[in-house]
C-alpha cells in the first residue's frame, strides 16, 4: 500500500466501523398481533383443527414458542399485564373490565420515551388511557383498521421513526359470526377430553375454529402491509393467542387450557427460521424485551424480565415458575366469591381455589352448551355428567402432571409421593402473593374498586358480553 491511498484506506476503514456501529444499535420495529379468546392448541400450528396457514407460514420463519402463559385468563387482566410487564394485583388491574393505577406505566410510555411512534388498533379493554397513550384506531367493526395500519407504517418509514404497531382482534371471541364455518363440519370435529359431545357443542365448535381462521386472515393482512411498506426485515413481529375459548375448563379458569397460549416471534436474520423453543415465557415478559431489543432500560417496577437471549438462540431455558390468579367477583353472572391463584413449574401446575365452598357459575353455565352437558348427564352420560361437576364444584387444592394430563383432569393432591412437590409449589406461590401485595380472598373483596363505575356488577356496554 502506497503512503498516498493509506489515509483513504483509513477512512473507508472508519465508515464501514460508522456503518457497523449504526446497523448494530438501529432500532427494530415492533408488531403485535392478538387474538381474543383463543384455545392455543386449537390452531394448527400447535397440532389444532384450525388452519392457520399465515401463523404456519409465520412459524417457518422465525420461532414458535410450545410453552408461553399468561398471568390471568380473562380478557381485560391480560391485556393490562401485557402491556405494563406488571402483575395483575400489582398494577390495580385484575379482576375482568379492569384499570390500572393511575401511577403504572405502560410499554406505550416507555417506547416513546425512546423515540418510537406506537399504535393499537382493533379492541382496547384497557383503562385509563393516560396509562396507555396509544394512537388508536379500529374499523367500523371493532377490528384492526388494516388501512390506517398501512397508512401508519407508510409514515413511520418517512419519518424514520420505529415503531410499536399492535393489531387487536375481536376474533375468536363470541358470538363466531365471521368466517366459513362450512370448513368444519360439526360431524367431523375432534373433541377433547373437555368437551361433552352434544349437536350444539360441534356446531360452536365449527364456528368457532372458522374464526381462528378468520384470524389468520388478518395476520396474513397485516403482515402483507409491512411487506408492502419494505419493513420487514426491520421488524419483530410477536402473534398471541390470548387465553382459552369461552367454553368450561378455559377461559376464567387456571387450568392449562385457560393460560397457556400461542406465541410467535419473526425477527429476520436475528431470530432463527422454523426453530422453536420450550421455555417457559410469560405475557408480562414482552414489555422488557421490546425494550432490551430497543437499547432501552428496564424500569425497577416490572415483574417481567427480558427473553432476548432465548430468541437470539443464546439460551434454551428462561423461567423456572409461571404464575397466574383469576379473580370471577365482577364476571357477567359470575359468582359473588370466586379466587383461584396458580403456579406452574416445567411439570407440575398446583391450583388454589379460595372459595372452594362456592359454586362456580358465569355467563357460559346457563349458556346452550352447558345447559347442552347437564341434560346428556342427566340422561346417564358419565363424562358429561363429571364434566358439569368438576366445571362448578373444585377442591380447595388441586395437583395436574401437566406432561401426562395436559388437559388437568386427573388431580393428584392427595398423591403420598407428590407432597414435597405441593409443599415446594405452595410456598412459592405464597411468596409470589406476598410480593404482589395479594391477600388472597381480602384482595378479591375489593375487585370491584378496580373496575371503573360504568362496569361495576360486570356490565359494561362497550364490551362483549363474557360467553356464548
Amino acid at each position: 500500500m502506497t503512503t498516498s491511498s493509506r489515509p483513504f484506506a483509513f477512512i473507508r476503514g472508519f465508515f464501514c466501523f460508522l456503518f457497523a456501529v449504526c446497523v448494530a444499535h438501529a432500532k427494530p420495529n415492533f408488531v403485535l398481533i392478538m387474538a381474543d379468546d383463543c384455545t392455543w392448541n386449537d390452531m394448527e400450528i400447535h397440532g389444532g383443527q384450525a388452519k392457520t396457514p399465515n401463523l404456519k407460514k409465520l412459524a417457518g420463519e422465525g420461532m414458535n414458542f410450545e410453552r408461553c402463559f399468561q398471568s390471568s385468563p380473562t380478557c381485560s387482566p391480560t391485556r393490562h399485564n401485557l402491556y405494563t410487564g406488571i402483575y395483575p394485583v400489582k398494577s390495580g388491574a385484575y379482576p375482568n373490565h379492569t384499570m390500572a393505577y393511575d401511577h403504572v406505566k405502560s410499554i406505550a410510555t416507555y417506547l416513546q420515551a425512546g423515540g418510537y411512534r406506537t399504535a393499537l388498533s382493533g379492541k382496547t379493554h384497557i383503562e385509563p388511557k393516560s396509562v396507555f397513550p396509544f394512537e388508536y384506531s379500529a374499523g367500523a367493526d371493532g377490528e384492526p383498521d388494516v388501512a390506517k395500519i398501512s397508512s401508519f407504517f407508510g409514515e413511520c418509514k418517512e419519518q424514520k421513526k420505529p415503531f410499536l404497531l399492535i393489531a387487536a382482534s375481536h376474533q375468536p371471541h363470541s358470538p363466531h359470526n365471521k368466517g366459513d364455518a362450512s370448513a368444519y363440519p360439526p360431524g367431523k370435529i375432534k373433541l377433547s377430553p373437555i368437551q361433552a359431545d352434544t349437536p350444539i357443542t360441534r356446531q360452536v365448535l365449527s364456528r368457532y375454529f372458522a374464526e381462528i381462521t378468520y384470524f389468520d386472515s388478518q395476520v396474513g393482512q397485516v403482515l402483507a402491509a409491512l411487506d408492502e411498506k419494505g419493513l420487514r426485515d426491520d421488524t419483530v413481529v410477536v402473534v398471541l393467542s390470548e387465553q382459552g375459548y369461552d367454553l368450561p375448563f378455559a377461559k376464567w379458569t387456571c387450568y392449562d387450557t385457560g393460560l397457556h397460549s400461542a406465541c410467535v416471534v419473526r425477527w429476520p436474520g436475528q431470530v432463527k427460521p422454523a426453530s422453536t423453543s420450550r421455555a417457559i415465557v410469560e405475557y408480562t415478559d414482552i414489555v422488557p424485551t421490546f425494550l432490551e431489543a430497543a437499547g432501552l432500560p428496564r424500569p425497577e417496577v416490572l415483574d417481567g424480565k427480558s427473553f432476548l437471549p432465548v430468541l437470539l438462540g443464546k439460551e434454551e431455558k428462561f423461567r423456572e415458575f409461571t404464575y397466574s390468579q383469576e379473580t370471577s367477583k365482577g364476571i357477567i353472572r359470575g359468582p359473588e366469591h370466586y379466587g383461584i391463584r396458580s403456579i406452574r413449574g416445567e411439570r407440575y401446575r398446583y391450583i388454589r381455589n379460595l372459595t372452594p365452598e362456592v359454586t362456580f357459575k358465569n355467563a357460559v353455565t346457563p349458556g346452550r352448551v352447558f345447559q347442552s352437558w347437564i341434560k346428556k348427564g342427566e340422561n346417564g352420560d358419565a363424562h358429561a355428567a363429571k364434566l358439569v361437576n368438576d366445571f362448578q364444584h373444585r377442591p380447595a387444592e388441586e395437583l395436574y402432571d401437566c406432561d401426562t394430563d395436559p388437559w388437568n383432569r386427573n388431580n393428584l393432591i392427595g398423591d403420598e409421593s407428590l407432597k414435597p412437590v405441593v409443599a415446594d409449589l405452595k410456598q412459592r406461590l405464597d411468596a409470589w402473593m406476598k410480593s404482589q401485595g395479594d391477600q388472597g380472598e381480602a384482595t378479591e373483596e375489593k375487585a370491584l374498586t378496580r373496575m371503573p363505575k360504568k362496569v361495576k356488577g360486570g356490565e359494561n356496554e362497550n364490551e362483549e358480553d363474557d360467553g356464548e
